[in-house]
């Protein structure tokens, strides 16, 4: 018996993985978290399947279920949205299956900082402007942040960020990255990327407030902030550059 991690993706069916899929397809016992990943992932799980939806159970209820389900001997598929490796709570489930003896892995998912770039048709990581991207979030009724990960201490980097769990929190975000990226800087949020009502909200330090608050989102939605956004210009990637050679393209 294995108790599988899997990574539905932001949420349209066709963005899990092969093996996410396969997985549900074969297992007899299914949890997934109702409140972020849609019924219709699920569309192809066997008719037996014993499908249980997790939003309103806390950690023991949880791992209650997993254990009922070793004891029967069947597999479980432990349905997570995004990749269950960013904000997936699945630690937690790990550590207390490891003090029980009970065998699990993790297939990752698409995450929707990805899933929200491709939806706006962006690179992230534009040669002269940024190459780095920070994925985090701020504090608002969740676990507090560690030293040193402030958004004021990651805004001096100028990197590209991807801001989880926050949107509740945009008039912090806007604050505290203004400084550092300018009130110029484009801001999008992402709102249930992948859902059938998704919502993408295009604007900049200075307006993404009034936007996002004319929308009425308070929940499920990215916020990310960079130039790469919205460049006035950027440089061409060395790859593909005439006199770029490597191994596999050498000097002629």
């Amino acid at each position: 018996m294995t108790v599988h991690f899997i990574g539905a993706g932001p949420g349209a069916p066709d963005l899990i993985t092969v093996r996410g899929l396969n997985l549900i397809k074969a297992a007899p016992v299914i949890l997934y978290a109702g409140s972020l990943v849609p019924e219709a992932v699920l569309a192809e799980a066997r008719t037996d399947a014993h499908v249980i939806d997790t939003a309103p159970m806390d950690l023991g209820a949880i791992i209650a279920e997993m254990q009922i389900a070793d004891a029967d001997g069947k597999d479980v598929a432990r349905v997570h949205s995004g990749d269950p490796s960013l904000y997936g709570a699945i630690a937690e489930q790990m550590r207390r299956l490891d003090d029980l003896g009970i065998a699990y892995d993790v297939t990752p998912g698409v995450s929707a900082y990805a899933a929200a770039a491709a939806a706006m048709k962006k690179e992230l990581t534009l040669a002269g402007v940024s190459q780095t991207i920070i994925l985090t979030r701020t504090a608002v009724r969740s676990s507090s942040m560690p030293d040193g990960e402030d958004l004021e201490t990651l805004g001096k980097s100028g990197a590209t960020l991807a801001i989880h769990l926050s949107v509740n929190n945009l008039a912090k975000v806007v604050r505290e990255l203004t400084p550092h990226y300018g009130d110029d800087c484009p801001v999008a949020v992402a709102y249930r990327v992948g859902w059938p009502d998704q919502l993408i909200i295009e604007g900049r330090l200075s307006n993404i407030r009034d936007k996002v608050k004319e929308s009425g989102i308070t929940r499920t939605a990215l916020i990310m902030v960079g130039r790469v956004l919205a460049p006035e210009d950027f440089d061409d990637s060395r790859l593909y550059a005439t006199d770029h050679h490597h191994v596999l393209r050498p000097r002629s």
